[in-house]
């Protein structure tokens, strides 16, 4: 089992591989990073660590042309989903419910949003959605008709009907057999 010393370093080791640092700096995140390890070890609360909480409002997070992470604080993306999967795995729900933001809200720029909404628009997606959607509920319309249909019982006769008379059906003649010849 690693020691906790060994855990700091590796912490550490992985912290300085993406940000470069100095070998004083190396030295202090170590000491720092075994202390709070040896801390939570203890069972004590660890110094200087507060919880995070977003840097901005939810209002200030969707701008006209960029939407900002609230969890990590970047900015600069046109639409959250992907970000939210890759950097925190994320799906776009619970990021939702973490900060209140309402479910019609959508995770993308509000400039993004209008220019794909006008381009559908130009394309003639809405008519095409419309028309659709009227197939389809006269195609669940004509099933529901079937349906009530089949379900109506039959109506029964009043008397029960006589099963018709047998008939005799001759029997045909056995086809004679060709005569072979000498």
């Amino acid at each position: 089992m690693a020691t906790l010393v060994e855990i700091a370093a590796q912490l550490v080791s992985s912290h300085a591989s993406s940000t470069p640092m100095t070998s004083d700096e190396l030295l202090a995140e170590i000491a720092k990073v075994h202390a709070a390890l040896k801390n939570l070890e203890a069972g004590q609360a660890i110094e200087g660590v507060e919880e995070a909480r977003p840097s901005l409002s939810v209002k200030d997070a969707f701008k006209k042309n960029e939407v900002v992470c609230l969890i990590c604080g970047k900015g600069g993306f046109k639409t959250l989903a992907r970000h939210l999967s890759t950097a925190h795995g994320m799906k776009p729900g619970a990021y939702k419910k973490q900060y209140g933001i309402s479910s019609k809200q959508a995770l993308s720029a509000k400039s993004y949003s209008e220019a794909r909404r006008k381009m559908a628009q130009d394309r003639g997606l809405a008519d095409n959605l419309a028309k659709a959607r009227e197939v389809r509920m006269a195609n669940i319309e004509a099933k529901k008709e079937g349906v009530a249909k089949a379900a109506k019982p039959a109506k029964a006769p009043a008397k029960p009907a006589k099963a018709p008379k047998a008939v005799k059906v001759p029997k045909a003649p056995k086809a004679a057999a060709p005569k072979a010849k000498k």
